[in-house]
């Protein structure tokens, strides 16, 4: 494998690179904390109540105005031991929003105190910071309609906002506070560069669709880091979303030392892909429960190349039918949306000390339309063992019109198709006592050419009836 060796230290270069350029970053946050000369604003001067019922959020945009007005970093602060009732809150540049520990802001369901439906709401500024360690309450079960006993999830009304819509902003960084039960998408940044997230805590509903923990769009130069996620949807999840503004890829993103829990993806990139994602590690996270521990979905005309997976430990299991994944271990597939949808291509990926039990295979799974190329699996041990009550034998290809969204499907530990270049080193691949008749071969590959085993350990699932191994070209 040449090319992989190619790959390898041009990719170890380019991280390198940018992980320098990211301790800059982070560094230049605590530089200017001392050489600005800040003015704080408190809201309760502007007329917040912080009683729970009285509308305190055009107090608070006074603050945040006269705050902005000054620049200079000035602190917007919202005092500890009150609940203030908030519709939008739009941030401006060169200002702190500070929410002192035992501060709430209280969201309110009303449509009419909200402009793009957001909570915390900032476009085109820079040198913002969002600090303290009060709490955004999203009181999700407000904007839900009944709970569906059979699909097991919340049914949402035909409204709810997102927490955070952060677009734009050029010199974010966003510590130490905490959201929950979100009714919709947490912290999403779309189009935002030279970003820190760090120590912040989200408890959403795992039963609540679509409420995502942080979702870094088309951004750039991002670290997310020492987080704490409970979220139904995708933990953190790397989009581009098809948007009217050219907004730029996805790149140079490092999330690190996270703990996730979620019903679907824990670290996930797509399914949004219409322009490129690259430079991205994911490394040093824990994931306590999933539907898919790491995914990538390649579904639109953006490449995805250049990402790393390392120092990761994972469960993946079924859950109910509607929720996305059928508890893969990974899952690798780039797969048109729709039938005449264009598709970008899927390469150099590398994933690094991986350990995870799952319910379901590691999928590498490219088309006739869009191969996968240059993969690296080292150190990947896993285990599959079926553990909940849910049907299996599936593999999930949504979202997708062009091929089957759930088809049938036997789980190899490792299932390879239209793939080439996939190098397997020290990966082992284990059983757990409850096999059922699905669970079939250690590794198959079909489609594929050059995969190549390197000290490879993994037995067949029935001895008796599927090979170990299975290499078809």
């Amino acid at each position: 494998m040449n090319k992989m060796s190619a790959y390898k230290n041009l990719h170890n270069l380019l991280v390198n690179i940018y992980l320098v350029t990211l301790f800059i970053l982070v560094s230049s946050f605590k530089i200017n904390d001392d050489v600005c000369i800040k003015k704080t604003f408190n809201v309760i001067d502007f007329g917040a109540k912080g009683d729970g019922k009285t509308l305190d959020s055009p107090a608070i945009q006074r603050a945040i105005d006269s705050a902005a007005y000054y620049g200079n970093g000035s602190q917007v602060l919202i005092p500890g031991k009150k609940r203030y009732l908030v519709g939008t809150i739009v941030l401006k540049s060169d200002i702190e929003l500070h929410i002192e520990e035992d501060a709430e802001l209280f969201i309110s369901t009303d449509s009419t105190h909200y402009i793009n439906d957001a909570v915390i709401y900032a476009y085109d500024v820079k040198n913002l910071r969002i600090t303290g360690k009060g709490y955004i309450n999203g009181r999700d079960l407000e904007f839900m309609k009944y709970y569906d006993k059979i699909d097991e999830w919340w049914i949402f009304k035909n409204w709810r906002p997102k927490i955070f819509i952060l677009t734009k902003v050029n010199n974010l960084e966003i510590r130490d506070i905490s959201f929950g039960q979100a009714p919709f998408w947490g912290l999403h940044m779309l189009g935002c560069e030279n970003v820190l997230v760090d120590n912040i805590k989200v408890k959403n509903n795992l039963e609540v669709p679509n409420c995502d923990g942080i979702d870094p769009d088309h951004c750039r130069n991002v670290v997310i880091q020492n987080c704490h996620i409970i979220s139904g949807d995708d933990a953190i999840v790397i989009k581009a979303t098809r948007q009217n503004e050219n907004f730029g890829p996805s790149a140079n993103i490092l999330v690190r030392d996270c703990i996730l829990e979620t019903q679907d993806a824990g670290v996930k990139i797509g399914t949004e892909t219409t322009q490129d994602i690259y430079n991205i590690v994911f490394e040093n996270i824990k994931i306590i429960t999933s539907s898919r521990g790491i995914a990538i979905q390649l579904r639109d005309e953006g490449n995805v190349h250049d990402i790393t997976f390392k120092d990761i430990e994972f469960k993946s299991r079924y859950y109910s039918k509607p929720w996305w994944g059928r508890g893969e271990a990974i899952s690798f597939t780039a797969i048109p949306r729709l039938p005449d949808s264009k598709i970008g291509n899927l390469y150099n990926i590398k994933l690094l000390n991986i350990t995870g039990y799952a319910e379901n295979s590691i999928r590498i799974c490219g088309t006739i339309e869009s191969r996968i190329k240059d993969v690296l699996l080292e150190n990947v041990n896993i285990t599959l063992n079926k553990t909940t009550k849910y049907e299996g034998g599936l593999f999930d290809n949504r979202p997708t019109r062009k091929y089957e969204p759930t088809p049938k499907h036997d789980n190899p530990g490792i299932f390879i198709s239209y793939a080439d270049n996939i190098l397997l080193k020290n990966c082992i691949v284990n059983w757990g006592e409850n096999r059922p008749e699905y669970y079939t071969n250690a590794l198959r590959a079909e489609n594929s050419t050059n995969i190549k085993l390197i000290n490879f350990k993994g037995k067949s699932a029935n001895p008796k009836k599927y090979k170990a191994l299975v290499i078809d070209k």
